[in-house]
């Protein structure tokens, strides 16, 4: 999702005057576009599904940081270690 300078960078103003345009942009192009005010980035207004995907990859990057820092300090078990203890605690 690399964003085009030259196409994805929108004053306020121009949003106003032009919505449907930007709107179509973002929909086609599936990237966001960044609205400017005075020339400097205000907000970014993106698809809603893209929206979506992000946040849910986001959320999912949230459950695995837990995860990461445990094997960075060293807190895992070696999966065949960790099945012979569970079939023997659960006597299968």
């Amino acid at each position: 999702m690399a964003i085009s300078i030259t196409q994805d960078i929108r004053s306020i103003t121009d949003l106003k005057r032009n919505t449907n345009s930007v709107l179509k942009q973002i929909h086609k192009t599936k990237r966001p576009v960044i609205l400017t005010v005075n020339g400097k980035a205000e907000a970014v207004l993106m698809d809603a599904k893209e929206y979506e995907k992000i946040s849910n990859a986001f959320n999912l990057l949230k459950l695995l940081a837990p995860a990461e820092e445990d094997i960075s300090n060293s807190k895992f078990k070696e999966a065949q270690a960790f099945f012979k203890e569970f079939k023997r605690d659960k006597k299968i």
